[in-house]
Parts: structure tokens; C-alpha cells; sequence
């Protein structure tokens, strides 16, 4: 049978590295799953495989969206699936790879088909969030739809934001419009015609949080501040809107300086780690290993 292998895991745990070893063991191309390595123009502040590492294994899904680009994890879903039809006529094993949460969900399990949002409710709630704030919207949400505002990310404006969309606009709650309720993502109740066996990388807490923080003082040794400086006028879009640049931005405005603006990127991105460690270790069926300690075993894995 087909088989898709899922590697996953918070950011900065090596997962580009050990993608490399796979693909080259496996003979095939690494899809990627990262929400951000997607656009064009921010490769340093999204730690997105370099030229050299694209010439070593070919990946898809990087670099193949221009910053303003309307793109979504139903979009993704769509255009993995058919990507992963294509090449296993003639690969038997794949390779998907990255630490974007619902885009993994996406390919492993599908996502909930939601409405479109008819343009002049978007603006309309777009431009209520910037006059009135988050907090008045949030309490929209919890009268419209207590059930999501119970389990959502209150201080997130685009979820928030997103969930107000779907309630106004289909006149039903959010979470009765969710296709799969959390038991269901939990146990892979979609199927899909391919056999999926999920790795994922984990350090000790203490490990992933000095690698993170190498990163950052990697990034801007690469030149992080000048491609924020370069993209600082498409700040509004979503894919900027993300951590690493946001605080970038209010550096280059002149709201704080670089040290403040380094710590603040570590500390969120630290956040953003757990999160995802939150995420994936709801799965019983991924296989953890150490991505230095456990190379071994992993690539053995391959072979079961």
C-alpha cells in the first residue's frame, strides 16, 4: 500500500535536517507543511529550507506563493492531496514535513469545508475590530457561539475575527459548522487511500528552548532586519502576520530596540513551540524521537 510519512514537531526541534536523511532514505521529494516557508521574499524569517538543501532534496510547497496570496489550510489540502496523487504514480513512499498544526490536520485527516465570506462582512468586522477592538468582538463571539468562544484563542483576532464570519454569515454558531469535533480528529476517523505513519521530534524542553533562541541570533546574523525592512509595507497581510515579524515591525517603527525586539521573538516563539508540542502530543499514533539521539532507530522506522 501507498504510505505517507508525516514528520512533525515544534519549531527549531531539526526537523529540516532529519527531512533531508528521509527523503534521501526514501528516494522521494519532502512536501512540505509549514503555513509561512510557503511565500516568496521571507525565507530567513520563516526558517525555510536553503537553495543548497532544495538542490539536495527537491521540496514542494516553498517559496511558491507571492506575500499576498489568499491561501488557507482547505486550499493547502486541496493542492497536497492532488500533489501526493501525482507522485505516487511513481514513488510508493512520500515524505510530508513540517510544524504548521492544521495543515498537517489537513492532509491526515481533512478539515471542515466552511462557506465563503461574502467581502463586505470581512470589512465590516475588519473595520469594527480596529475602531471598537478586540474585546467587543469577543464578546460577540461568546454571545453568537459560547461553545467555540469557550475553546478559542480570545486573544487571537483573526480566529476570533474568522468565527464571527462564519456565525453571521450562514446564521448558524461556528462550532455546529466544524465537520469533526475534537474525539474525531483525535482517532483519524477520515480516511484517506493511503496508508499515514506519523514521526515526530521532540528535545528536552531546556534543549528546544536554547536552539530557539540560537535561531534568532541566526536569523538576524543572516539578514532578518533587512528583509523585514524590505517587506514592511505589506505588514497588513496575512502572511506577515506572524510571530518573528510582528515584533520586527514595531522595531523598525521605532517602538523598541533590538535587544527588547530579540527577547521578544524567542519568548513568543517559545509559546508558539509549546503550542504546537500541545497539538501534536494529542495523537497516539505518532512515534516520538530525539532528532540526534534517535536517527537510527528513525530511519528504521521507515522500513516497518
Amino acid at each position: 500500500m501507498k504510505t505517507l510519512f508525516v514528520l512533525l514537531g515544534p519549531t527549531a526541534v531539526g526537523k529540516t535536517e532529519v527531512a533531508l536523511l528521509m527523503a534521501e532514505h526514501l528516494g522521494c521529494p519532502v512536501i512540505s507543511a509549514d503555513s509561512r516557508q510557503m511565500y516568496r521574499d521571507i525565507p530567513i524569517g520563516t526558517a525555510a529550507p536553503t537553495l543548497e538543501e532544495q538542490r539536495r532534496v527537491r521540496h514542494y510547497f516553498v517559496g511558491n506563493l507571492p506575500l499576498d496570496a489568499s491561501y488557507n489550510a482547505a486550499c493547502y489540502e486541496a493542492d497536497a492531496l492532488s500533489l501526493i496523487q501525482r507522485l505516487f504514480l511513481s514513488h510508493d513512499r512520500l515524505l510530508l514535513s513540517g510544524g504548521s498544526m492544521m495543515y498537517v490536520d489537513a492532509v491526515c485527516h481533512g478539515i471542515d469545508r466552511m462557506p465563503d465570506v461574502p467581502p463586505e462582512l470581512r470589512q465590516s468586522l475588519r473595520q469594527r475590530l480596529e475602531t471598537e477592538g478586540l474585546e467587543a468582538l469577543v464578546d460577540d463571539l461568546w454571545r453568537m457561539d459560547p461553545a467555540y468562544a469557550a475553546r478559542c484563542d480570545l486573544k487571537n483576532p483573526v480566529r476570533v475575527v474568522h468565527a464571527l464570519e462564519m456565525c453571521i454569515a450562514t446564521g448558524s454558531t461556528y462550532s455546529s459548522l466544524r465537520l469533526r469535533e475534537q474525539e474525531g480528529r483525535e482517532t483519524g476517523s477520515s480516511k484517506r487511500p493511503f496508508r499515514i505513519v506519523r514521526i515526530g521530534l521532540q528535545r528536552p524542553r531546556a534543549e528546544l528552548f536554547q536552539r530557539i533562541n540560537c535561531r534568532v541570533d541566526a536569523m538576524v546574523s543572516q539578514g532578518f532586519v533587512e528583509e523585514a525592512r524590505r517587506v514592511m509595507p505589506f505588514r497588513q497581510l496575512n502572511s506577515l502576520n506572524t510571530v518573528g515579524f510582528k515584533e520586527m515591525f514595531r522595531y523598525l517603527e521605532g517602538e523598541w530596540d533590538l535587544p527588547f525586539t530579540l527577547d521578544r521573538i524567542r519568548k513568543n516563539t517559545r509559546v508558539y513551540a509549546k503550542k504546537q508540542l500541545t497539538w501534536f502530543l494529542r495523537d497516539d499514533s505518532v512515534r516520538w524521537f530525539h532528532p540526534d539521539e534517535e536517527r537510527e532507530s528513525l530511519l528504521a522506522c521507515l522500513e516497518q
